[in-house]
């Protein structure tokens, strides 16, 4: 049994393997506990691993890499079209075995470990930053129901929240007051945090060439560059500029600026 294309339905505890051989006549069909998987795919001869992009794949791409294997990440919107029957684990690996051998297939380029640790700064920055936001509004209501109001920006509410509550002839209750108080105190408290997030990304941005050649780009800066390398790695994924600009969503925007350019013309 010799097989070329083998898909992985992913999963948290059993995976469901479709191998197929250089034919593609189905020679595989298994599923595997999760202590089992590594062990069967490192017997194996090295072949072409399909999985779905999810939250795990990367982890288990570089998994099998090690191993000797070729990995194809897909979308799970590409694999739909080859998913025959009703859903399951069985015709979900049958897919993606289908799915990968395609010669026009578009792949998820493969995060390393370094990318992934800098998505995660960006994903807990912006998580803090979101409960900023929502601090900041909350902050701005309570005020709203008493009257009170001031420029919507987070440096006017930074700079106005603290004088309104020490301000004693501002019209606020002692509830009211105690209440901004100890939202002002989380504010500060969200600041540093945030601030300790800036500093890392400021410090993988020194050490990346890559980065610091992006922010010759006006408009780029160190959170944007390091952004981009951690979404897009090498860029060898990609055709050419265009393909990557269209992946970042800029063809898009540019067609809708010139859709409007016309319009007003």
């Amino acid at each position: 049994m010799r097989i070329a294309v083998l898909g992985v339905d992913l999963a948290k505890n059993v995976f469901q393997l479709y191998g197929v051989d250089g034919k593609g006549r189905r020679v595989l069909t298994r599923r595997l506990p999760r202590v089992q998987l590594l062990p069967f795919i490192a017997t194996m001869p090295p072949c072409i691993i399909g999985i779905e992009a999810c939250a795990s794949a990367f982890h288990w791409a570089r998994q099998f890499q090690a191993r000797g294997h070729t990995v194809r990440i897909i979308s799970p919107q590409f694999v739909k079209p080859f998913i025959r029957g009703n859903k399951n684990d069985g015709n979900d690996a049958e897919g993606i075995c289908e799915a990968v051998q395609r010669p026009n297939m578009r792949f998820v380029p493969l995060k390393s470990v370094e990318q992934q640790d800098v998505q995660s700064l960006h994903r807990a920055r912006q998580r803090l930053v979101n409960h900023r936001t929502a601090l900041i509004s909350q902050m701005r209501g309570l005020l709203l129901d008493r009257g009170i109001v001031f420029a919507q920006s987070a440096t006017q509410a930074r700079r106005q929240i603290p004088l309104i509550v020490h301000d004693p002839t501002s019209d606020l209750s002692p509830v009211v007051r105690d209440i901004l108080r100890t939202l002002l105190e989380l504010l500060r408290e969200l600041d540093a945090r945030v601030k300790v997030f800036d500093q890392a990304i400021a410090r993988v941005f020194r050490a990346s060439p890559v980065c610091q050649r992006l922010a010759c780009i006006e408009g780029v800066g160190p959170k944007t560059a390091t952004a981009i390398v951690a979404a897009v790695g090498d860029g060898r994924e990609f055709k050419n500029g265009r393909h990557m600009a269209a992946w970042l969503g800029l063809a898009h925007i540019s067609q809708m600026t010139a859709s409007r350019d016309d319009a007003g013309a």
